[in-house]
């Protein structure tokens, strides 16, 4: 059966302080969503608020038309990884997982299935308290797959795990989701998630602030570019801006034009009789735009790259 998580006009208040604020979207099944926001931005609450570890101040979060409380086995509806740290450090990882299974009548040969796929069967008898980050986010994702649930929310699963394990992760994410699962996961590694997430969710300040695939939010939050190298830079700049392009100096010879083509900017060069020795369109990143969307990198005036506004030759 298919649990799409439904949050609809969600707020949650810590005393005076609002920390979400009328959030509402849909997480469907068969993709894997990525949950983005800046630090503080209420991704960790709002995860919280879904499986029931917080009670709203206002709203709802469903999943599958149900609240968190209701669901008679969630292990086996909701797989969670929240806090790779919620782990008795005196446990095995095989004892960890069989308190769980125990406790929602889950067969032992399970335990050893969700070991095996997540790598950790060689040291399942070895207490977790001498266990790596790496090792413990392993132990969190196989106590998440333990009930071979039909949703999967996962906090920053990818946090300390090597680059093997990041590769492992993605693949695995994608499976699930591929296999009608509802995969809801959130991350500060924008290159993961723009390889690995079919939609995403993005908030800021407990408030969406878009709803879309990377490629609408890259479409929609960064401007376009073309990296140009010619014989006089100088001279092509001052026909960009008085084009109405905007341009931004790389080096001697290199310019990053925006707000025109590439087609447009090799005539202005060859009306000027000069030589172009690239001419490049460039395709935005997740992160540009993500930063664009959030405002993250409005403070950052000690970049070397000198910016040009329209119109505005070179000294």
């Amino acid at each position: 059966m298919n649990y799409p998580i439904e949050v609809r006009a969600l707020s949650k208040s810590y005393g005076d302080k609002l920390v979400i604020d009328d959030l509402s979207f849909v997480v469907d099944p068969g993709a894997v969503t990525g949950f983005l926001g800046p630090n503080g931005s209420g991704k960790s609450t709002t995860m919280r608020l879904i499986v029931g570890l917080d009670h709203p101040s206002g709203g709802s979060a469903k999943i599958g038309g149900l609240d968190y409380a209701h669901l008679s086995r969630p292990l086996l509806t909701v797989g969670t990884l929240l806090d790779s740290e919620a782990i008795h450090p005196g446990r095995s990882a095989y004892n960890h997982l069989l308190y769980l299974a125990q406790t929602q009548s889950i067969a032992n040969k399970r335990i050893t299935e969700v070991l095996e796929l997540v790598g950790l069967r060689d040291v399942s008898g070895e207490r977790t308290g001498g266990f790596s980050l790496g090792m413990r986010k392993r132990l969190g994702i196989a106590a998440a797959l333990l009930g071979d649930p039909s949703v999967l929310i996962l906090d920053e699963p990818i946090n300390g795990l090597d680059p093997e394990g990041i590769y492992w992760m993605r693949n695995l994410m994608k499976h699930l989701a591929g296999e009608g699962r509802t995969v809801f996961v959130s991350s500060h590694l924008m290159g993961e998630m723009a390889q690995t997430a079919d939609h995403l969710v993005v908030i800021d300040h407990g408030r969406l602030i878009a709803e879309c695939t990377p490629s609408e939010l890259i479409a929609r939050s960064s401007r376009a570019s073309v990296l140009v190298a010619s014989s006089d830079s100088k001279r092509l700049a001052a026909s960009i801006g008085a084009a109405g392009g905007h341009f931004e100096v790389r080096d001697h010879e290199t310019l990053t034009v925006s707000e025109l083509s590439a087609r447009r900017i090799g005539e202005l060069a060859a009306q000027q009789q000069i030589v172009i020795y690239q001419l490049t369109p460039q395709k935005a990143s997740l992160e540009e735009a993500f930063m664009s969307l959030t405002h993250s990198d409005s403070d950052e005036d000690d970049q070397q790259v000198v910016s040009h506004s329209r119109g505005e030759a070179m000294a």
